[in-house]
């Protein structure tokens, strides 16, 4: 597989020994630097698991090794990307206004 610009990849042991553990990433570009056959160079993005950047990366890996990952699940609209809130929590009480009394 050759990736491509803005593939999610998920990168492991079959892509680099590096990648015991393996990462998502996200694909930038491809480097046309001669390397090894069956070898590539790419930039992006590593991901955590809700699929948000954490870290710009160069990986060097193997072309056989990569594989796409599955897309992450979509978020429910109106539900925050707040870790610990349940979308089922009852809003909060509405701010009260101080009274103000004219002399």
């Amino acid at each position: 597989m050759v990736p491509r610009t803005g593939d999610v990849l998920l990168v492991g042991r079959r892509a680099s020994v590096q990648f015991a553990t393996p990462i998502l990433f996200r694909v930038i570009r491809l480097h046309d630097r001669t390397t090894y056959a069956g070898w590539l160079w790419i930039d992006g993005y590593e991901l955590n698991s809700a699929g948000d950047a954490v870290e710009r990366r160069s990986i060097f890996v193997q072309k056989d090794g990569l594989r796409k990952a599955s897309p992450a699940p979509r978020r429910r609209p109106g539900v925050p990307p707040v870790a610990g809130v349940s979308p089922d929590c009852p809003a909060p009480p509405p701010v009260r206004q101080p009274q103000r009394s004219d002399p």
